[in-house]
């Protein structure tokens, strides 16, 4: 392999055998693509519906350093680049072939992706989405804490969950089918969810978490149904699974936010939550 080159393969194994070290050097920074690579990795490539997978990584002088995964026709997600690296993965990506419908990446990334695939491809950039990921710092409870406890959930708790799983896609936009017959193909069955109840044993709250990959867990979603808003419910929860997370052994502990929501914002960093990176999504338009 000469300096610089792009290597890309279709093999998950292959991938995370040359670039998983990498990834696991910074593993808040890149809890996407250690969760995904591991998700198509133990489950195959068909978990996240059909199509051609293609990984790549670009290596400088025997080190790794920029990593991508992507579903071909749908999407494609990067790791920190620069633009000239973004152009030349733009460039090796056309020259094959490939089509993407989107880039998602830390904000810098993305959009110098996004300039780099309009320019060699015609299609025209449209940011889908705004967020920040933050990385947990010191675990403070935000107090004072509301009556109750966390309790994990169990199969008796199967229809409240996906209940609430279809409430927070439908606040965040998500167009997703969640019930008994589709749970197990959707981004939600693979967590493990907590629920905040009150002393009579009623559910208020609700928040997941991601296995444990590369050293990080990531806590998604977080969820309370708006009449119990305000409460201290989410923060609780929250602060369960965090816990949680540390005790399972997890160097890093991160997740995601809207920007526009002042107040889960102001929630997380009061737990002890710090910005560790702002996140973009970019459609692309096909060229007339």
């Amino acid at each position: 392999m000469r300096p610089d080159e792009w290597h890309l393969t279709a093999d998950v194994d292959d991938f995370l055998a040359r670039a998983g070290d990498f990834l696991r050097s910074r593993p808040g920074l890149h809890t996407m693509a250690l969760t995904t690579t591991e998700k198509l990795r133990t489950r195959g490539a068909d978990v996240h519906g059909p199509g051609a997978r293609v990984f790549g990584l670009l290596e400088r002088a025997g080190d790794v350093g920029a990593a991508f995964y992507g579903l071909l026709t749908r999407g494609l997600s990067v790791t920190a680049l620069t633009p000239g690296q973004a152009d030349t993965l733009a460039a090796r990506l056309v020259s094959l072939g490939h089509s993407f419908g989107y880039v998602s990446a830390d904000r810098d990334s993305a959009a110098a992706f996004a300039g780099a695939w309009q320019r060699h491809t015609g299609a025209v950039p449209t940011l889908r989405n705004r967020l920040l990921l933050y990385r947990l710092g010191t675990l403070t409870a935000p107090g004072p804490v509301p009556p109750g406890r966390g309790r994990l959930v169990g199969e008796r708790d199967s229809e409240q969950l996906m209940g609430w799983c279809r409430a927070f896609a439908a606040d965040v936009g998500e167009a997703v089918t969640i019930d008994a017959a589709s749970w197990a193909g959707t981004r939600f069955a693979e967590k493990h969810y907590t629920f905040w109840e009150t002393p009579d044993g009623t559910p208020v709250s609700m928040a997941g978490a991601n296995p444990m990959v590369g050293g990080q867990i990531r806590v998604d979603p977080v969820y309370t149904p708006a009449p119990l808003r305000g409460r201290g419910y989410a923060g609780a929860v929250t602060v369960e699974v965090s816990r949680a997370a540390l005790a399972a052994g997890a160097e890093e502990v991160v997740l995601f936010t809207n920007p526009a929501n002042a107040t889960s914002n102001a929630l997380y960093r009061r737990i002890g939550y710090v910005p560790l990176t702002e996140w973009a999504v970019h459609d692309f338009a096909r060229a007339a």
